[in-house]
């Protein structure tokens, strides 16, 4: 940081290096701060004139998700679940499997193999496999025990960073972060995009990304509305392919399978040199596993009115469990601490301005 201080080649790149120029040391908070401000567009590792072969091995992006992996290990609750992080493929693997398991035996022990297997039709058809008690009860408290983590982090990393309670409710610095994180705005480096997946300049990254973001957007939309019909109007899912869970559903399915399946090309493609062999690991099987919830949610759609049905929701709601399980200890802490730092750099830009 010393020396892109004094370089300040890459200043328009990004968030970081204007954030960084503020400082003329850089205690811990300050590089969690800065790490976490880093969308991996590696424009300043192709750009450095000091990167690697040079003596001084500047490497900007791999630095930074490595402090980012850190981050996640530091600021998670319980602390006994940080070496998650480290192990995460395995976990997610393990846990996202048991999840079928579990549900698979919900299913026989309560509704029977004719169930499994049998042709369910009309109103009410996924809730004569798997209850509704079942379907609903402990996903929410999954839900709610991963809010209560990242809440904890988001916490913890807004102390860590000197962060005060008042500009929590800065609503112009939410407004820019949000604005900025919707976006996707620090995706387009200089503005052609992404050193990704190597030298040239991409915006391939950047529209895999929306796809993903806004398409798990329209899924979760769907299930809110879904739950509107079911709670308030007392109708029972299946919906018509016509309503708008199952529009919304499908358009989010396929935003997710296209944006996943696209970021896991370029990533297999991608330059290893400014990669933390931890964090990309972790993005692979976050990756798969949302293009796998898309997968088999799509599949459940197309052949809901077949035999296949049974087998198709009870290994799709194992996915999705295994997904919102492992959310908190894997790759989608991005999204918590990303956005904290960016409320943080509106804040700050801010400041800067008005001097």
């Amino acid at each position: 940081m010393t020396i892109c201080n004094a370089c300040r080649y890459c200043e328009g790149y990004c968030a970081v290096f204007p954030a960084m120029e503020q400082r003329r040391i850089f205690t811990k908070a300050d590089l969690t701060y800065l790490a976490n401000l880093c969308f991996d567009c590696r424009d300043c590792y192709y750009a450095c004139q000091y990167a690697p072969p040079h003596e001084f091995g500047i490497n900007i992006p791999k630095l930074m998700a490595e402090m980012r992996a850190d981050t996640y290990r530091e600021f998670t609750w319980p602390a006994i679940l940080s070496g998650l992080f480290e192990r995460n493929v395995l976990a997610v693997s393990v846990i996202t499997a048991m999840a079928v398991v579990v549900i698979l035996g919900v299913v026989l022990a309560f509704e029977g193999l004719d169930s499994l297997f049998g042709l369910h039709l009309g109103e009410g058809a996924f809730y004569r496999v798997v209850p509704f008690i079942a379907m609903t009860m402990p996903p929410s408290l999954i839900v709610l025990y991963g809010f209560g983590v990242f809440i904890a982090g988001a916490i913890r990393f807004w102390r860590e960073t000197q962060g005060s309670v008042k500009e929590l409710v800065d609503g112009a610095a939410l407004w820019r972060a949000t604005k900025d994180a919707f976006g996707l705005a620090y995706m387009k480096g200089g503005g052609e995009g992404c050193n990704y997946p190597g030298e040239s300049f991409s915006l391939a990254r950047l529209w895999f990304h929306h796809l993903v973001f806004y398409g798990f957007l329209f899924d979760l939309a769907a299930t809110i509305i879904a739950a509107l019909y079911h709670h308030f109007l007392a109708w029972e899912a299946p919906y018509p392919y016509s309503s708008w869970p199952v529009v919304l559903g499908t358009l989010g399915g396929i935003g997710l399978l296209i944006g996943t399946g696209g970021l896991l090309y370029l990533k297999s493609q991608s330059d290893r040199a400014p990669a933390s062999s931890n964090i990309l690991r972790m993005d692979v099987v976050f990756l798969w596993l949302l293009f796998f919830t898309s997968l088999t949610g799509m599949l459940l759609l197309i052949l809901r009115e077949t035999a296949a049905m049974g087998t198709l929701l009870v290994i799709h709601l194992g996915v999705v469990a295994g997904f919102f399980i492992t959310a908190p200890y894997g790759k989608f802490a991005h999204v918590v601490y990303r956005y904290a730092a960016l409320v943080r750099y509106a804040i700050e830009q801010r400041r800067i301005n008005e001097h």
